[in-house]
């Protein structure tokens, strides 16, 4: 019978050995293009991280900055609307005491100027001011002594509509009197607070 073996035929491994006295030599395989790229990759990526590290660093610090100068505006702003309120409340005042120190002196100007028109047997009680136009309340003797006084009012220049409104018979102590009230508009009440012009010095006459 003839048999056949298909089994592979072992093979023995020759290994070689150096020679005795003679240093053993292994192969240097050279590093690779990939390897040398991914170096320089990460190296590339590493400087730009770095780059914009300090990049964001300094507009962090710019943004803190500006955070800053702005809350030191605000308050700066604060400072001024506070102070032109106190400006505009002082600029109120002022402008009251001279609308109450020019209508003193205008009720002064208007009493002197009543006093050169009232007759004799004729005072006032009370005198007031409203706008342009002035309410009088007085006592006469008689009827005649109030349109005397009504007609000095008017032809004053700085009196005008004088209007009588009322005059009614009183007695007082078996005395009796007239009393009245009327109302006048004043011409010009910012010619009254006006200082008066001086006094024109006379002339000398001279002698025939």
């Amino acid at each position: 019978m003839i048999r056949i073996n298909l089994l592979k035929p072992e093979t023995k491994e020759i290994r070689e050995t150096p020679a005795e006295g003679l240093p053993e030599f292994k192969a240097k395989k050279k590093p690779g293009v990939g390897n040398l790229i991914f170096l320089l990759l990460v190296v590339a990526l590493a400087g730009f991280y770095l780059y914009q590290k300090k990049a964001m660093d300094q507009e962090r610090q710019l943004l803190n900055q500006a955070k800053e100068e702005k809350s030191k505006l605000q308050y700066v702003i604060a400072k001024l609307d506070e102070l032109q309120k106190q400006k505009a409340s002082v600029d109120k005042k002022i402008n009251l005491i001279r609308e109450l120190k020019s209508q003193q002196d205008l009720a002064v100007r208007i009493m002197d100027e009543l006093s050169k028109t009232l007759p004799e047997w004729v005072w006032l009680n009370e005198v007031s001011f409203d706008s342009k136009n002035i309410q009088i309340r007085g006592n006469a003797l008689s009827n005649n002594l109030i349109a005397d006084f009504i007609a000095n009012l008017e032809s004053d220049p700085y009196f005008e509509s004088v209007n009588l409104i009322a005059s009614t018979q009183k007695t007082s102590k078996n005395d009796q009197y007239l009393e009245f009230s009327l109302t006048a508009g004043v011409v010009n009440p910012k010619q009254l607070t006006a200082p008066p012009p001086p006094a024109k010095e006379a002339k000398p006459r001279r002698s025939p």
